[in-house]
């Protein structure tokens, strides 16, 4: 397989403080977080180069620089990158204490989109996500223009993203486009979640130009558009630990395929083989290339002519 690069527009990353129990003793953990952070560290678990653009600043910006581990472009900020304390002693996930990140600058933002381009041109392939979505260190136009700029000189753009993020990025003509089931409906794509309605919705995101739209249905099936052919996906079924994080993780899978010169097809299947993984895990993003590898061959990527 030939080793492709991806480059990742991650505009602020997180820093993530999460307490485990332990033999009934608390187990901190700290980590680098953020949507493009887990789809980086998976792309590279599958065999791909990954360079991620990002913007680091502040206390938090500094610590992230250390934890992130992978290959790192960065453009210095004044604004500071977010944060979240999470107690998972319970079991449950409860949220302790959540720091915004600050928004950037014109200059700041100049420079962070000039390097994402010098990057993502260089690579071939671009995955364009999003902060956490409650964070606006952006305005979402960027993602239009990124889109747009990056797919008119041959770099197949990678979108995952949703609200006005998405609708941006749509507007500038990505590629492949990912989402999830909930975030088609909440986004007035589709009227529901039953499958009629996401074919529809999958239309409708297609007519903005997209080749390839898939999205992710939970436990279920995952339903993908590839030029104008829906599919239905079947993953091989796995004990869940954290769902958090599947549908990176089938981002990643997808752009790691298309980089590695995969057809769109197998690319879909590598995609949701690394989903299928990271669900068996406590780290987002993580989950062995080798066992991703093995678990591809047990993906069915069936035809659906009931969509027809």
């Amino acid at each position: 397989m030939t080793k492709g690069r991806v480059a990742v527009f991650a505009p602020s990353p997180l820093l993530t403080v999460t307490v485990e129990d332990l033999d009934g003793t608390p187990d901190v953990h700290v980590h680098a977080g953020g949507q493009g952070v887990w789809q980086s560290r998976m792309i590279e678990s599958l065999g791909a180069e990954v360079v991620l653009c990002s913007a680091l600043g502040g206390e938090t910006g500094q610590v992230l620089r250390h934890l992130i581990g992978v290959e790192l472009r960065v453009r210095e900020v004044a604004a500071r990158n977010g944060a979240y304390v999470h107690d998972r002693r319970d079991g449950d996930r409860d949220q302790v204490i959540r720091m915004p990140a600050d928004v950037l600058t014109r200059h700041e933002l100049d420079d962070l989109y000039e390097m994402t381009l010098v990057e993502a041109l260089g690579a071939g392939v671009a995955v364009l996500s999003g902060p956490a979505e409650e964070d606006e260190p952006v305005p979402s136009s960027v993602y239009e223009r990124l889109a747009k700029d990056l797919g008119a000189h041959g770099c197949r753009v990678v979108v995952d993203l949703s609200g006005d993020r998405l609708a941006a990025a749509l507007a500038g003509g990505p590629e492949v486009v990912k989402v999830s089931h909930e975030e088609l409906v909440s986004d007035g794509m589709a009227e529901s979640d039953s499958l009629p309605d996401l074919v529809a919705g999958c239309r409708e995101v297609a007519a903005f130009g997209p080749r390839v739209v898939v999205v992710s249905r939970a436990a279920e099936a995952t339903l993908a558009l590839v030029d104008d052919r829906f599919y239905l996906v079947e993953s091989p079924a796995l004990s869940p630990v954290d769902t958090r994080g599947g549908g990176d993780s089938m981002t990643a899978g997808l752009a790691a395929g298309l980089a590695n010169g995969l057809s769109v097809e197998d690319a879909i299947k590598l995609g949701a083989a690394a989903g299928a993984v990271n669900v068996t895990r406590h780290g987002l993003g993580s989950g062995s290339g080798d066992v991703v590898r093995e678990l591809v061959g047990r993906v069915v990527l069936e035809p659906w002519e009931d969509a027809a």
